[in-house]
């Protein structure tokens, strides 16, 4: 069994997952960078992601948080669930914009994980704060043993 790098395990379980993550393809999300504990997806604010206030709506930037919480706390190739979360609006996304969500992990001991997730829109300007925190539960993304 060859050994093989952190950095190729993110890769690897980020291929894993987003090849099944069918719901964050249709919003029109990309993961742009991955690594150990940490992920950086990416999202165009387009017209059906708008709200009646004419702003992205706060469960389309919820979704983007979260989709990038995930892949940062699935990113050690060990199957990792949301355990609970929450989020913080801080001003509002509008069509048009490029959102950028990137999670870092804050904490990893045993089975549980905390992550936080800034989004930022193209200007650098902060749209809002989540934070989550994460449980492995039984599996892999993909087979080392075999690799």
């Amino acid at each position: 069994m060859a050994e093989i790098s952190g950095q190729e395990r993110a890769e690897r379980s980020r291929d894993a997952m987003w090849n099944t993550d069918k719901a964050s393809r249709w919003l029109g999300m990309e993961c742009t960078r991955i690594a150990p504990g940490e992920a950086e997806i990416t999202m165009k604010v387009e017209p059906h992601h708008c709200n009646g206030h004419e702003t992205c709506h706060g469960g389309v930037s919820y979704a983007l948080a979260d989709t990038a919480f995930a892949f940062a706390c699935n990113s050690y190739n060990k199957i990792a669930v949301a355990q609970h979360n929450s989020i913080t609006y801080i001003a509002p996304g509008y069509e048009g914009d490029l959102l950028t969500a990137h999670a870092i992990e804050r904490s990893k001991s045993g089975r549980s994980g905390i992550y936080d997730v800034s989004i930022t829109n193209q200007m650098g300007v902060l749209i809002a704060e989540f934070r989550g925190g994460s449980r492995i539960i039984h599996g892999q993304h993909f087979d080392e043993e075999n690799l």
